[in-house]
């Protein structure tokens, strides 16, 4: 047991990928369709490390993450409909989680998507990591058995390895069965083995709320959903606030998010402001010459009195 005075230290790592894979089967083909949430899968692995280990979950800290992936080039991603924007979209929530992002352009050869290299790099950036900044455990997102080496390595170092990974089949848009199954190998190595298919699909003994919050409560993928008001003042917009985190948040405005600070807020509480609430701002340069979100303030929809009311 752990002392519950000693802070465990947790490294998180994704492989993108397969990240991507997941997400888009739990958005498209699983009954919940909706996207996996980055910040509620990390308060999941907080909670999840802290029964482990048998301390209380504010000892249990999040100190690195690192997302890993191959990406096409910006001209062959402007080629396909909405693909530039998305990615934009994510690696905005990526940015407002602390996650630091690693990308491998991918190449043509022979006719073929080539992105080798990335499992390579994601091994060696985790266990350089692992070895300086000291985690007490680390976690792999991913359920390919080529990672076997990294957790033998991790754990000669002390480290302990924790994977979430998922298994499940389906039939795509095409007819194709697609079957996603994690190494044995790799679940023989780990520490923490985590069934995220089992979690999710017949619970756990943890807060129910955790497994809620592993799936986004809104889809910001298409532009199209998003809705930008323009008022009498031109100067003054509406959007939806989203990815409200500690002190921060971003403001649906296409073609790209706008970032707005608590400090931002003119009225009222920014706490009072949650993922999908209507806000007013105006559109403001920052130091850097980007635009952001200025003088925000939630819009409280107008009660009308029913007469059949009590």
């Amino acid at each position: 047991m752990t002392s519950g005075q000693e802070l465990i230290r947790i490294g998180v790592f994704y492989d993108g990928n397969y990240f991507l894979h997941v997400s888009n089967y739990y958005n498209y083909f699983h009954t919940r369709r909706k996207r996996l949430n980055i910040a509620g899968l990390h308060e999941f692995i907080r909670n999840m490390i802290a029964r482990e280990e048998d301390v209380d979950s504010r000892f249990c800290q999040v100190i690195e993450a690192h997302y890993f992936r191959g990406r096409i080039s910006a001209q062959e991603a402007s080629q396909r409909g909405n693909q530039l924007y998305n990615d934009r979209v994510f690696d905005d929530i990526l940015m407002s989680e602390g996650v630091v992002t690693h990308y491998l352009p991918i190449r043509t050869r022979g006719g073929k998507k080539d992105d080798k290299g990335i499992d390579v790099w994601l091994a060696l950036e985790a266990f350089e990591q692992a070895f300086y900044k000291r985690f007490n455990v680390l976690v792999l997102i991913t359920s390919d058995g080529d990672y076997v080496p990294l957790i033998r390595k991790l754990n000669s170092i002390g480290s302990k390895v924790m994977v979430l990974s998922w298994d499940f089949d389906y039939t795509d848009d095409m007819g194709r069965e697609v079957v996603t199954r994690t190494s044995q190998d790799l679940i023989r190595e780990v520490t923490f083995p985590v069934a995220m298919h089992e979690v999710i699909n017949h619970g756990l003994k943890i807060n129910d709320k955790l497994i809620v919050n592993l799936f986004a409560q809104q889809d910001y993928s298409q532009p199209n959903k998003l809705q930008t008001i323009e008022l009498e003042d031109d100067t003054i917009k509406q959007g939806a606030a989203m990815n409200m985190n500690n002190g921060y948040g971003f403001v649906q405005f296409p073609p790209n998010n706008l970032f707005f600070h608590y400090l931002d807020v003119v009225e009222g509480d920014f706490n009072e402001i949650h993922d999908g609430d209507i806000v007013e701002f105006t559109v403001e340069k920052n130091e850097k010459g980007q635009d952001v979100a200025k003088n925000v303030k939630k819009v409280v929809p107008e009660i009308q009195d029913d007469p059949n009311a009590w």
